[in-house]
């Protein structure tokens, strides 16, 4: 007779650790990727979209006002998450493209505990400094408070954020465009049904968007470590002996992906100064865009994460004619996906207007942004297509370059010149910056993979005359 009771449950064996990108069509691996990304992304973003929606049914626009300074800060700190994320897609999918399975859940491990460090961190600095960061960006009034209020909440779940996304991208390095997705998606859903009851069933306004969010980035955290934990096996006990060289590792694709992600926010910052000094309405205007654009574009946003993966791993098993193949098919995909969202903003600003109850000059802006200024974003899409070339073929310090490059002399001085012609000009001129940069940044990446697969057909027939 079986003694049952002494028999050790069943556990299931984790996922097979394989690369996914290195055969079939690529085409429809970036579909895949950026889609399912970009419904994991834009839920992050959409959970700022949704705070908006709710705050601005208050009709108080010095408290949306409010939402378009915080939003600021909140970029910055997204954008360093997301150049994170990044460097653990490069380097986890490298190695699981080179078959080298021990090493990958080594540095998932390392990468998480990294980023929740690093992320808590960031978030102490920014609780530091909040009321100077305010005054630069122009708050001013009830606007400040507000804006100061919702922050020091959102500051306590920043490392629940970083170490959502992070697993998000160790899931991606997997191919498991579903489960990333899931990460980000289950924080839109929380906002969603949070706001409501915590900003008007306990009338808690503001206060109440920024306690959702809070709640929103811990359940980012728990799927995403569900996934990687109990789905993959991908996170072990953690390595204190190789922490240093695994570090140094991510940092070498993080530095440089960090220092470009946070261009954009800089550039942002200063549209945000500029733009303030046409007062509360052009700022709340400018808060409904800069919500509108990752929701609305999310596939553009999603692709630098998305198509990292795919380039890593052919990288890693020296496909670059794959790698070429990729860059090709992202902006065929990208023209689409801008050409489709360009369409739907054209001939849906009056309910987007009417929607986030936006008078006057607030509506002009909206409006602007919906017919003319959407189409620029294919040459920022080619840009995030670049930087994922340059991150995971082993040029960051060229993202770096092109990021900060369209962040300062792509959107300074084309905002300064542009706010000259009103609040108007202060959209246009970084749009024209970001068409000149973002072309620039693709014929790059296009160069550099040419040298990569003409170093590469030396190279073996080099190791043919040797044999």
């Amino acid at each position: 007779m079986t003694d049952t009771a002494s028999t050790p449950p069943a556990v299931s064996p984790p996922a097979a650790v394989t690369p996914r990108f290195v055969t079939g069509s690529l085409m429809r691996h970036v579909a895949v990727m950026a889609s399912t990304g970009a419904v994991g992304l834009v839920a992050v973003f959409l959970v700022d979209l949704i705070n908006l929606f709710y705050i601005s049914l208050l009709g108080q626009q010095p408290v949306a006002a409010a939402v378009g300074f915080a939003g600021v800060v909140a970029f910055f700190q997204i954008s360093y998450c997301i150049g994170v994320m990044i460097a653990i897609g490069a380097v986890v999918s490298r190695a699981i493209g080179a078959g080298q399975e021990n090493e990958a859940r080594r540095l998932a491990t390392a990468s998480l505990v990294l980023m929740a460090a690093s992320c808590a961190l960031v978030a102490a600095t920014t609780f530091v400094f909040l009321e100077e960061i305010l005054d630069l960006l122009g708050a001013t009034g009830e606007t400040r408070r507000q804006a100061l209020g919702y922050l020091q909440i959102t500051q306590l779940a920043m490392p629940f954020l970083g170490v959502g996304m992070g697993s998000a991208a160790i899931l991606r390095a997997m191919g498991d465009a579903r489960r990333a997705m899931s990460v980000t998606l289950s924080g839109a859903v929380v906002t969603a049904i949070l706001d409501p009851v915590l900003i008007f069933g306990l009338q808690l306004d503001l206060k109440g968007a920024a306690i959702a969010a809070v709640m929103a980035r811990m359940a980012m955290t728990g799927v995403g470590l569900y996934g990687c934990m109990r789905i993959y096996h991908l996170l072990g006990r953690f390595e204190a002996a190789s922490f240093v060289a695994d570090a140094r590792r991510l940092g070498q694709v993080a530095g440089p992906s960090i220092l470009a992600n946070l261009a954009t926010p800089f550039g942002a910052a200063f549209i945000t100064h500029f733009m303030a000094q046409f007062g509360t309405a052009a700022v709340a205007g400018l808060a409904t865009i800069d919500r509108l654009v990752p929701v609305a574009f999310g596939l553009l946003y999603a692709l630098s994460g998305a198509v990292g993966p795919i380039i890593g791993q052919n990288f890693g098993a020296q496909r670059i004619d794959r790698v070429r193949q990729t860059l090709r098919e992202s902006l065929r995909f990208m023209a689409l996906a801008v050409g489709a969202a360009w369409l739907v903003l054209a001939l849906g600003q009056q309910a987007i207007i009417f929607a986030f109850s936006a008078p006057g000059l607030s509506a002009e802006l909206i409006s602007l942004f919906c017919t003319l200024l959407a189409g620029s974003f294919f040459f920022l899409g080619a840009l995030f297509v670049a930087n994922a070339a340059f991150n995971n073929l082993g040029y960051p310090l060229y993202s770096t370059g092109f990021n900060w490059a369209r962040a300062t002399l792509g959107t300074i001085p084309f905002a300064y010149v542009g706010s000259h012609y009103g609040a108007a000009g202060v959209l246009v001129g970084p749009a024209i910056g970001g068409v000149i940069f973002g072309s620039l940044a693709m014929i790059t990446a296009f160069r550099i993979t040419r040298r990569l697969a003409a170093n590469g057909t030396a190279a073996s027939a080099r190791r043919g005359e040797a044999a």
